[in-house]
Formats: C-alpha cells, structure tokens, sequence
C-alpha cells in the first residue's frame, strides 16, 4: 500500500499519450476567483435553497434551520479535513487520490464508488427542480426539463473550463440576488419570533402538531451535509488551480462559509415568515414568496432559481467529468475504457468523461427522486468518514513534512467527526443503507477479482508532478 502515490508520468506510461509521449494532464487556468465561483456555483445555494430544503421542511418544520446550522458546523470540520488532503494531495481525483495515498488501496477505491454515487445522483436530483421553477413562463415534466438541464449541462461542459467559470459567475449572482429577495421578505413579514427556530414543532395529518424529536434532527443531519456538499469541488479543480497548495484550502474554506450564509439566513426567515406551520411545512417557498410579495416578483425569483440550478448542472458536470478522467488515468478499468475517459478535447476538457456522465445523468431524472435523496445522504456521510480517516492519517511518515495547509486541532478534529458521522450513518433508513452498501459490495467484489490480482498496472494512484513537494 505504501505504492499509491506515484507522478503521473510513471504511474501511466501507456495512457491517452499527447504528441510528446507524456500523458494527459489538465492545464492550470484559474485561480482563487474563478476557483470559487465554480466551487460556490456547485454548492449551487439557491437551488439547494428551492430544490433540496422544502424536503427537510416536511419532515423537520422548524427545526429545519437548527439542523441545518448543525450540520454548517460539522461540515467546518470536514472543510478541515479537505483542505489539508488536498493541498497535500491535489488531484482531480478529488477524495479517492486523498484516501487511497493515505489509507491504502481499497479504502481509496470504496470512496472513489461512494463519490462516482455522489456525482452522478445529485447533477439530477437538483435538475429535476427546473421544471416547478418555470412554471410561470411554462409548464413542463419535471423528468423531461431535468433531463434537458443535463444534456444543456453537458454540452456546456465540453467547454473551456476558464469560460466556464465566468458564465457560472454571472449565474451565481443572479441565484444570489434570488436567495436575498427570499431572506428579506420573510424577515419583513415574519409572523413568529427567534425562538421559533428551536420549537422543534412540524404539521402531522389532521392538522395536529407534532414535536420533531432529536432523532429526527440527528437523521435529517445526512441531507443537511448534502446540501453544503459542493464546497470539495475545489479539491476536484486543485489540478486546474494556480498555486493548489495555497489555494485549495482558501477556496475550500471561503465556499463553505459563503455558501451557509446563502443558505441559513433565508432558511431561518422562512421559518419566521410563514404563515402557519402548514404552509412551513408544506415548502413551498415560490408561494411564500408571492404571498409575500406579488406574482411578478415570484415569477423573478423562480427564473432567477431555474437559471442556478442550470448553473448547478454546468458545474457538477465540469467536476464529475474529472473524478472519471483521473480514474482513468490512474488506471481503474481495462485498457480501452482507460484511453476512452482520459481523452482530452480540443478545448482541454476530457470529452468522453463529459458526455458519460451528462448523458446517465440525463436518464437519472426518471428514477425516484426520495430514493436519490436517500441514497445521497448516505453515500455523502459514509464519503465524509473516510476521508476523516484519510486526514487522521496524514501526517505519518513523508506526509509528516509535505508543504501542505495544516488543520488546527489535530489529530481531535477528525477523531470527533469520524464519531460523530458514524453515528449519522447509523441512523439512516436501513432501504437506502442497503442500496448504498450493496453498490460497494459489488464494487469490492471488482476490486478482489480483478484490480487488486493486478496491482501492478491497475488502480495506480497519481498526482501530477508539477505539484509534488
């Protein structure tokens, strides 16, 4: 195991080759600011704001809010653990580079099938809310516009990642402003106090109260790290940053600290401005927001969201389209798969990695949206508590003097966030744990038989040699 982290050039001698023999690799085109604007626009906070919180809403009511701060904090945490494996680790392989240099093979290879679950079910999950948000221009299936955001997504994602990064910040701004209209409506018509943010009450049937206990707080913890999950796409993007050791955990930190503003101060607004608790309950905060306000102001606001979840799209297909570049790379499937995903464009992005995750994306948009919430939330947490371990481990051996951004609190840090996330995990409904974890028993199983007899040429993890210590 101690084979894991090797320079692209050695690691991959025979892979997607450019004109001067050496491998592919990305080109660093962005810095710090166009690294958060794409890092913030696949947190993407308005249309978590609008697609993925109503859902909590409807199970947690008021508490929706203390939840989400809750899982705000735990995530600093995890910011922690991200931004030092990635300064010490910057790969486009994102979490499995980090897991599989620190923790061995197997590890890094389960991570790398819990975060290939994360990349291609959440694109669709968000897109998916387009159609609710254009309804006041047109009405359309939501299977079908979400769909069409994903192929939209794609083709812009074969773009250069510089271009992209200034069209996702014109987007992000308009999400912004849309998050903002929310917050001061419901801050200017609020009908309860701040203590309502801990009354721990939701509507039941019958238009009966009920408490929310804490364990439903504790449960609804795994789709609220969901919803600031976005902020380890710098660590995705740390091969095309400049200067990764300095910036990945600028970008990492900055993302999520913006990002929970966007998304907590309207949260706890809503909570405040409703006008009932069945109206809380029920989410839907495009009618909020014309109750409070007017129909014309509504129709703004929603276009403003549909615009950011396309945004959404644009990025998360940009970082997922990496994690199977790099997987390729490191040799993680048969020769011809390997050349296949490792293609570059004419524009330096990896084409074919693009195209087969927009296109399954697409096709994600007809599945259940409550089991893709589901099996998100887990397959995030149990992500999460591996790279906790990763970051446990990173200061053993040559790791120990790497030029890397350090966490304070170690090693306390993440020994309380594996705890803790262990204990999340274990609260999940046991449906959504058995297709998470029957995913990874299939994806051992291909790890027993044919990447581990080949360990040698197979599953080589890589870093690119120009950000080495």
């Amino acid at each position: 195991m101690t084979d894991t982290l090797r320079p692209v050039e050695q690691a991959l001698p025979d892979a997607a080759p450019t004109a001067s023999g050496s491998p592919q690799k990305l080109k660093r085109s962005i810095g710090i600011v166009g690294g958060t604007l794409l890092t913030l626009s696949c947190v993407t906070p308005a249309s978590t704001l609008f697609v993925v919180v109503p859902d909590l809403f409807s199970s947690l009511g008021t508490a929706t809010a203390l939840t989400i701060a809750i899982g705000s904090l735990l995530c600093i945490a995890v910011a922690f653990c991200y931004s030092e494996l990635g300064t010490l680790i910057p790969s486009a392989g994102g979490e499995y580079a980090m897991v599989s240099t620190m923790a061995g093979r197997l590890a890094g290879w389960l991570v790398f099938v819990l975060s290939l679950l994360v990349v291609m079910i959440v694109p669709p999950v968000i897109a998916m809310g387009t159609a609710d948000y254009l309804a006041p221009i047109v009405h359309l299936n939501p299977s079908m516009a979400g769909a069409g955001v994903m192929l939209l997504a794609t083709l812009a994602g074969l773009l250069d990642l510089r271009a992209n990064a200034w069209i996702t910040g014109v987007f992000l701004v308009l999400e912004v402003i849309a998050a903002a209209v929310v917050a001061v409506l419901g801050f200017t018509h609020s009908q309860r106090g701040v203590g309502s943010l801990t009354s721990m009450q939701v509507a039941g049937s019958g238009g009966h109260t009920d408490t929310v206990t804490a364990m439903l707080v504790v449960s609804g913890l795994a789709i609220a790290l969901f919803i600031t999950q976005g902020f380890s796409t710098a660590v995705y993007l740390s091969e095309e940053l400049e200067n990764p050791r300095r910036n990945v955990a600028r970008t990492v930190l900055a993302t999520l600290a913006i990002s929970t503003v966007i998304i907590l101060v309207p949260v706890v607004a809503i909570t405040m401005g409703a006008s009932d608790l069945s109206t809380l309950t029920g989410g839907d905060i495009s009618s909020m927001v014309t109750a409070w306000s007017n129909s014309a102001v509504g129709t703004f606001v929603s276009l403003c969201v549909a615009l950011a979840i396309i945004n959404a799209g644009i990025v998360m297909v940009i970082q997922n389209s990496r994690v199977l570049f790099a997987s390729a790379r490191d040799k993680a499937w048969p020769e011809p798969i390997n050349q296949s995903l490792s293609r570059l464009g004419r524009f330096g992005s990896p084409w074919v990695a693009t195209l087969l995750v927009g296109v399954p994306g697409a096709l994600l948009c007809f599945v259940n949206l409550d089991t893709l919430y589901g099996v998100t939330g887990v397959s995030v947490t149990a992500m999460y508590l591996l790279v906790a371990v990763a970051a446990l481990l990173a200061r053993r051996g040559q790791h120990r003097h790497t030029s890397a951004w350090r966490m304070p609190l170690w090693p306390a840090m993440p020994v309380l966030l594996i705890a803790v996330l262990a204990y999340i995990l274990s609260q999940q409904e046991m449906t959504y744990l058995l297709w998470t974890g029957g995913i990874t028993a299939v994806a051992t199983l291909y790890w027993a038989f044919y990447l581990r007899p080949r360990r040698e040429t197979r599953w080589l993890v890589s870093i690119p040699e120009d950000v080495q210590a």
